[in-house]
């Protein structure tokens, strides 16, 4: 069989409408050293929770039974536990001279490892996140250097300890200066996976051209599936179906929002007229099903990875304070019932919205582990990271941070184990995932001091 090599810049290059395809059997990486056999690149990716787990409801009982036994809270990721790796004792970034600043910093400390300047308290002024870090070394093989999503609008405004209220909802530093926006409208992600240039950060009315875009792309992609093997026919067909999938859920979701949007304005759908205005906003409204939002976003990162589109990705689930899941059966927010004092019913809260949350990363993972890439999945050649900045809502303690490390990183990582002593911090676990997706650094990441070598394959 006669094998395509893909270069960077045939990769990068694109004439009017395109659709990035998956990895086929008959394609391989041309950007490898002479005497290499090509290999899928590591993506890496990061989702987040705030305020901390229930930590009896989060970490195994033990080693032995995390596979066998795992607890409530990682009941969904049961089907792919063995890829996924566990480790307690990363701490995280101690806040003094900031004590009284617990929501600003658990976001803003994730990925960066690093307190703001305690001098420039009301400016942005931290470090590069991790993220970025990587994005910098590899960004320049895709058509997207990273992608950063959020479930919520990035506007919480609180003043703790003077810091700047950017710090509450980012994640990702381009620069120790610059904070990079976060995209919440799924059409504008599939808007810019297709092509079509939008400013990050902001949403774009949906073009009544998209879909008639999707079906020529489409269209000429299979025509090319009559020029492939079968085994290559099939993989196509499976990633035709998952963007057609993502596009109708988009699609589904708009249409409610716009029903809702006239019905709350007093115009039933029925009595709708082809002149009333429609909606000039679309977003998800926080009684909506945040479960198929989410899915819809995380569905997103997986087609970005799967084409090779970005390497690295960002998904903020929620931000501190303000967020309810109304889909649970209860209206409290997630930041009121984290300070339980032990309380029964508010405890069971906090572990529902933990285990709803894990679950979305779970449907992420799941689906990236049924995907087939080279010779194993595109789980294998991921490094997927699911976590909170706190340990513990109700003390804001970030002794022992919950850290869920999904994928293979291309055989670079030991998965399918609990590591219950794991000495450590956030800077540490870091530095070593980006060794492990084969980024050098010139330094170690904020406060680290070293790598978990345990959590690598061969250690």
């Amino acid at each position: 069989m006669t094998r395509s090599l893909i270069d960077r810049r045939t990769t990068l290059k694109g004439l009017g409408a395109s659709l990035a395809l998956p990895l086929l059997e008959t394609m391989g990486w041309a950007d490898l050293a002479k005497g290499r056999i090509a290999k899928p690149p590591v993506r890496l990716g990061f989702m987040y929770m705030p305020h901390g787990v229930i930590m009896d409801q989060f970490w195994p009982a033990t080693p032995e039974s995390f596979l066998k036994s795992p607890p409530p809270a990682l009941e969904s990721l049961r089907p792919v536990l063995n890829q996924c790796l566990l480790m307690k004792g990363i701490s995280g970034v101690p806040i003094s001279p900031f004590n009284s600043a617990p929501h600003a910093l658990e976001l803003s400390t994730w990925l960066t490892a690093q307190l703001p300047n305690a001098d420039r308290r009301s400016e942005i002024n931290i470090a590069i996140s991790a993220d970025q870090i990587a994005a910098n070394y590899v960004g320049g093989m895709t058509s997207l250097p990273s992608l950063e999503l959020a479930t919520m609008p990035q506007t919480h405004k609180e003043n703790q300890e003077g810091l700047n209220e950017g710090y509450y909802s980012h994640c990702s530093f381009r620069s120790p200066t610059q904070a990079l926006p976060a995209e919440t409208n799924p059409r504008t992600v599939l808007n810019r996976l297709f092509g079509k240039s939008d400013k990050p950060g902001q949403a774009t009315q949906a073009d009544p051209l998209d879909r008639q875009m999707l079906d020529l792309v489409i269209g000429g992609a299979k025509d090319l599936r009559k020029k492939l093997p079968q085994d290559d026919q099939h993989k196509l067909d499976e990633y035709l179906d998952s963007v057609r999938a993502v596009e109708r859920r988009i699609a589904a979701i708009e249409y409610r929002q716009k029903e809702a949007a006239l019905e709350k304005a007093g115009v039933a759908s029925s009595k709708r007229n082809a002149s009333d205005s429609p909606p000039i906003e679309i977003k998800i409204p926080e009684g909506d099903k945040r479960s198929e939002y989410m899915q819809v976003m995380c569905d997103l990162n997986v087609l970005a990875f799967q084409t090779d589109t970005t390497r690295v990705s960002t998904y903020i689930g929620s931000t501190p304070n303000g967020v309810s899941y109304p889909e649970l059966g209860f209206g409290d927010t997630h930041h009121s019932q984290t300070h339980h004092n032990n309380e029964a019913t508010k405890s069971g809260k906090v572990a529902a919205i933990t285990a709803f949350n894990i679950a979305q990363f779970a449907h992420m993972v799941k689906k990236m582990a049924s995907i087939k890439e080279g010779d194993g999945t595109l789980l294998d050649n991921c490094i997927m990271m699911w976590g909170s900045g706190l340990e513990d809502g109700n003390k804001h303690s970030r002794e022992n941070l919950p850290f869920i490390i999904a994928g293979k990183g291309g055989g670079s990582i030991n998965t399918g184990r609990f590591l219950a002593n794991t000495k450590g911090n956030q800077g540490d676990l870091l530095t070593t995932l980006l060794a492990c997706a084969g980024v050098p650094l010139d330094r170690p990441i904020g406060i680290a001091t070293k790598q978990i070598k345990e959590m690598m394959r061969g250690a």
